[in-house]
């Protein structure tokens, strides 16, 4: 690698021990799939048909393509700069403001932990349709078990989180082959989904598209892995890219075959759209994708706990949180301490706090971080003074305007709701 790396090495190398480089590509999409999919799209099917129909589709396509230049700003980010807490960082090298990265890192840190401590109420709410306790009880549970397998280390981790994520998208898999089976006609129709004229049926598109635009975001988690990847300078923008592609592709058709199955103002009135769907396809309780659901919730919370701890303990690293978050267990490698403040602080909110209003503040604070860490690769680009070592994947300068532009664009678009 070039300078930027050396140099990150030099300054681990005094620390002991570090975190370990041990995941190749296809654990670190995994881990981008499981934080990206996540449980929303369990629930955003609903939402997104009531307010463009039968275009839905066409909302998810846009805001896809509005997240592939933010994504291309992180695979340049990543390589440059592999650490955690990667966002702040970038912002630092950029901006060459310290606040200003330790804000930006701390905005990370809430959107995970609010995000765990959401997706950890919804988890619990599907358990209790199997397990009949008392709801406090069943988010307690679910916090504590995937905090302490946060703990159990990254290889471990990485490894639950694909198997569940691995289960979340064959119930997306199977929505998707029931939905082919029942109507022969589903790419053929496809055509359908671009309208023809009409304004007031395109602005139901973009209405729609805010709500996906909060579909794709966590791809740029995998950035706050990178002192964990082999070879972050290749391996992050393959997955990134990847992880995109593969999102892109199974949120189309399971929208796709949810607006052919269930008409679109039936679905948005349903309060579990895709349950819906698969009972309308099959005929069958909707027990077996209640279950890949808890399954989806699960990853969602463990993925968010890594995260977040991640995040946390590079700032300790940055200067901007106390050193003592920068320690890792020597014997499972990992930031316990960082990880055990981030669950702590998430079961709280989860059993204490409405979280609904919180929810809307974390999407838009993701926004934020996009729109400063396009802003922030611009201004690197501009400066010419730090240039990009060898075998870093580096974009045209236009990727990182019109991921500003975008992010911002949505950003404003949403607060005018």
């Amino acid at each position: 690698m070039g300078n930027n790396l050396e140099r990150i090495e030099q300054t681990m190398a005094s620390e002991s021990p570090t975190l370990k480089r041990v995941l190749g590509l296809w654990p670190a999409v995994l881990y981008g799939l499981g934080v990206t999919i996540g449980a929303g799209i369990y629930v955003l099917v609903g939402p997104a048909a009531g307010r463009a129909g039968m275009h839905a589709p066409l909302a998810f396509v846009i805001a896809a393509v509005a997240m592939a230049f933010t994504g291309a700003s992180f695979a340049e980010f990543g390589g440059r700069n592999p650490v955690s807490a990667g966002e702040a960082a970038y912002v630092k090298s950029a901006l060459r403001s310290r606040v200003l990265a330790t804000i930006v890192g701390y905005l990370v840190i809430a959107t995970g932990v609010i995000s765990a401590a959401a997706v950890s109420v919804g988890s619990a709410g599907y358990i209790a349709l199997f397990l009949p306790w008392p709801n406090v009880v069943l988010i307690v549970m679910v916090v504590v078990l995937m905090g302490l397998v946060a703990i159990w280390g990254i290889q471990e981790s990485i490894a639950f989180a694909g198997l569940m994520t691995l289960i979340e998208i064959g119930g997306l898999l199977i929505l998707i082959v029931a939905g082919m089976v029942m109507r022969p006609d589903v790419f053929t129709r496809m055509p359908e989904i671009v309208p023809v004229g009409d304004w007031a049926v395109w602005s139901g598109i973009f209405s729609a598209s805010l709500l996906a635009v909060f579909a794709f975001t966590g791809f740029e988690n995998l950035a706050n892995i990178a002192e964990e990847v082999k070879r972050p300078e290749r391996v992050l923008p393959e997955a990134i890219f990847l992880t995109l592609i593969v999102t892109t592709v199974l949120y189309v058709l399971v929208v796709w075959v949810s607006v052919l199955a269930v008409p679109p103002a039936e679905l948005s009135s349903s309060k579990a759209p895709l349950s819906l769907v698969f009972e309308r396809q099959t005929g069958l309780p909707h027990a077996m994708i209640s279950a890949i659901a808890i399954a989806a919730t699960l990853n969602g919370v463990i993925v968010q706990f890594i995260m977040a701890s991640r995040v946390l303990y590079g700032l300790a690293h940055q200067g901007g949180a106390p050193r003592l978050f920068g320690a890792v267990n020597a014997t499972t490698r990992t930031p316990v301490l960082a990880t055990v403040t981030v669950v702590a602080i998430s079961g709280a909110l989860a059993v204490s706090i409405s979280l609904e209003g919180l929810a809307d503040l974390t999407a838009r604070t993701t926004l934020v971080t996009f729109s400063l860490v396009n802003l922030s690769l611009l201004i690197v680009k501009i400066r010419s003074d730090q240039p990009a070592g060898p075998g870093v994947f580096v974009v045209p300068i236009w990727v990182p305007v019109m991921g500003f532009i975008l992010s911002t664009a949505f950003l404003l678009a949403d607060l005018g709701n």
